[in-house]
C-alpha cells in the first residue's frame, strides 16, 4: 500500500499532465478535483490571496494561457513529506511554464518568442484533497526576458535555471521517513549556523563548509540572480542582504514555517517566513528605509554526498519592493510606455 506522501504525489499527477498539455477544460476540471472549493490559494504580488480552484484558474491561468496560447509546465522537482514540526502533508513542485509570449501579462509587454517563467508551488493536503496552496511565480524573470526590468540589475547571474544536475527531483515513492528525515535536519542545522553571523562573530561561525558542496548553486530568484560555490553565494546575495538587513532571523517567534524532506530533497514553505528591517546599506538599490517587512520565500535544497549542491531560492521580490513603497509594476509601465502596446498574431511569422 503507498504511503501518505506517494499517494499525494499520485493525486497531483492529473494536474500536472493537464498543465502539460495545457487546455482550458482540461486545466479547470483537473483544479476542481484537486482542490478543496474553501482552499486558500496565496500567490505572490500582484496576484495575491483567492479562495477555490476557480478563482485560481481565473485569477491566475487564464490570463496567463491568453498571454501564452502554447503554455506549458514543466515540472523539474516533485517532493513530498511530513513536516518537522506542524504534522502537517505537503508536495512541493518546482519547473518553469513556458510559452510563445505574444500577449501582455500584467502589463509586461509580449516578445513574440519563447518565455520561461521558475514556479515553486506547494500544496498542503488534507485527506486527499489540497486545502492550502502556496506559490511563488517569477514575474521579474519575465519582465527582464522582455527588456522590462525598470529597478537596478541583479548581482548574480540571470539565466534560465535548471532542474537537478541529478535528473531525479521527481522523487519516487515510497517515502523514506529516516532518509527524509536526516536531509531535513542537515538543512534545518545548517540554517542555524548562518544565523549565528553576524551577531555571533564572523563568516567562520556559519561553518558553511560543513553543510555545503564546494561546487554547490545557489538558484537565486530573477533579481538577486544566481552564485556557484560559497564565494558566489556570499558574494552576490548573503554579504548584500545581511548589509541591508542585519537583524534578520531575531523575530522568528512571529513567523511559521514548515520544513519537510524526501530522500535528498528538502523544501521549507512559510507564508511569510522572514520578517527584518531594511537599514544600513540598503538593498537591491534601493535606499534604506528603516522599515521592517516580511518576505515569503519557497525553497529547496538537494543533498549529495552529505552535503548541499543545488539549492533554488524563490522570494517574492515584487512584495518586499510593495512595501518598502516601489510600485516595481507602475515603473515598468512608466519605463515602457512608449511601447507599442497590443498582441502578436499567434502562430509567430509566415505559415
Amino acid at each position: 500500500m503507498n504511503d501518505v506522501h506517494t499517494t499525494n504525489k499520485a493525486l497531483i499527477a492529473p494536474l500536472r499532465e493537464a498543465m502539460y498539455n495545457f487546455d482550458e477544460e482540461g486545466v479547470r476540471a483537473a483544479l476542481r478535483a484537486l482542490i478543496a472549493e474553501d482552499a486558500i490559494i496565496h500567490m505572490p504580488y500582484p496576484l495575491d490571496d483567492m479562495t477555490g480552484p476557480d478563482a485560481f484558474y481565473y485569477t491566475c491561468y487564464a490570463p496567463l494561457f491568453q498571454s501564452m496560447p502554447d503554455l506549458e509546465r514543466r515540472d523539474w522537482i516533485v517532493m513530498g513529506g511530513l513536516t518537522a514540526d506542524h504534522e502537517e502533508d505537503w508536495i512541493g513542485c518546482g519547473g518553469h511554464y513556458i510559452g510563445t509570449f505574444v500577449a501582455p501579462w500584467l502589463d509586461i509587454p509580449p516578445t513574440g518568442h519563447l518565455a520561461h517563467m521558475r514556479f515553486h508551488e506547494f500544496f498542503r493536503f488534507v485527506d486527499g484533497k489540497v486545502v492550502e496552496v502556496q506559490a511563488l511565480w517569477d514575474i521579474p524573470e519575465l519582465m527582464m526576458q522582455a527588456g522590462a526590468w525598470p529597478m537596478a540589475p541583479s548581482l548574480g547571474l540571470e539565466f534560465c535555471i535548471p532542474g537537478p544536475a541529478t535528473l531525479d527531483g521527481i522523487v519516487e515513492g515510497p517515502w523514506d521517513k529516516e532518509r527524509s528525515t536526516a536531509s531535513c535536519n542537515h538543512v534545518i542545522d545548517m540554517l542555524e549556523h548562518l544565523k549565528k553571523h553576524p551577531s555571533q562573530g564572523g563568516p567562520e561561525v556559519m561553518e558553511m563548509e560543513k553543510f555545503w558542496h564546494p561546487k554547490m548553486n545557489w538558484y537565486g530568484p530573477a533579481g538577486i540572480g544566481t552564485g556557484r560555490g560559497i564565494a558566489g553565494f556570499r558574494n552576490w546575495h548573503q554579504i548584500p542582504f545581511l548589509n541591508a538587513m542585519p537583524d534578520r532571523g531575531f523575530e522568528r517567534h512571529k513567523i511559521t514555517y514548515h520544513f519537510f524532506g524526501d530522500a535528498d530533497y528538502i523544501a521549507v514553505t512559510g507564508w511569510p517566513n522572514m520578517i527584518q528591517t531594511v537599514t544600513h546599506d540598503g538593498w537591491m538599490g534601493i535606499a534604506p528605509a528603516g522599515k521592517k517587512i516580511t518576505m515569503k520565500s519557497l525553497d529547496f535544497w538537494r543533498i549529495e554526498d552529505g552535503l548541499i549542491r543545488e539549492n533554488w531560492v524563490m522570494v517574492d521580490l515584487l512584495d518586499a519592493y510593495r512595501q518598502l513603497g516601489v510600485d516595481v509594476l507602475a515603473r515598468m509601465r512608466e519605463f515602457n510606455k512608449v511601447r507599442v502596446q497590443g498582441s502578436i498574431p499567434f502562430p509567430v511569422g509566415d505559415i
